[in-house]
């Protein structure tokens, strides 16, 4: 019996009261949540938190579960969106810049990229996002952003590309806008 054959018949087990087939899923997949979770906290006992959630919201949306993708899959983009909930109100940016701060240029520079970038990540329709997410902040391999999103790897290759092209030209706006405003001020 494959995973996917026996998440499934887990899931049908909890969708008719069973509380303790949800357990079995709990035990099956906790430390791949938690080592998920981790790429987005670097606290262990954040993480561990997180991924409880993510479990209680998984377990809350079960009754809508319809097993058009897997169970693993479902769970995963779960957890993703919790880790990325609560990095947000942390008000942590999960990406890091190597740009010059010590100066009030660089400064407002700083933030404007980063919320240049997420303001476009945030627009992209769902699967250049979660693509680009999986690849660029999960560091997944194409290959595992495939099997996540239930599609070809040339599809992913597609995705990613058109995400980084709509990243690019909102930056070029940004930086090309933020030219002249530089020189205008100076």
């Amino acid at each position: 019996m494959s995973a996917d054959v026996s998440d499934l018949s887990l899931v049908r087990r909890v969708q008719r009261g069973d509380k303790g087939a949800f357990d079995a899923l709990v035990l099956k997949y906790q430390h791949k949540l938690v080592k998920l979770v981790m790429r987005y906290v670097r606290n262990p006992a954040e993480a561990e938190d997180i991924a409880q959630e993510a479990f209680i919201k998984a377990y809350r949306a079960l009754p809508q579960f319809r097993g058009d993708s897997a169970f693993y899959t479902w769970l995963y983009r779960i957890a993703i969106n919790t880790a990325k909930n609560a990095v947000v109100s942390r008000d942590r940016s999960p990406i890091e810049y190597d740009l010059d701060r010590n100066n009030p240029e660089g400064l407002v520079l700083t933030d404007e990229i980063r919320s240049t970038v997420n303001a476009a990540i945030e627009a992209l329709p769902e699967d250049l996002r979660t693509a680009i997410v999986l690849r660029e902040l999960e560091g997944l391999s194409y290959e595992e952003i495939a099997a996540a999103m239930d599609c070809p790897v040339g599809t992913v290759r597609s995705r990613i590309f058109r995400a980084r092209e709509a990243i690019d030209r909102r930056l070029r706006e940004v930086f090309e806008g933020g030219l002249g405003r530089a020189e205008e001020l100076g």
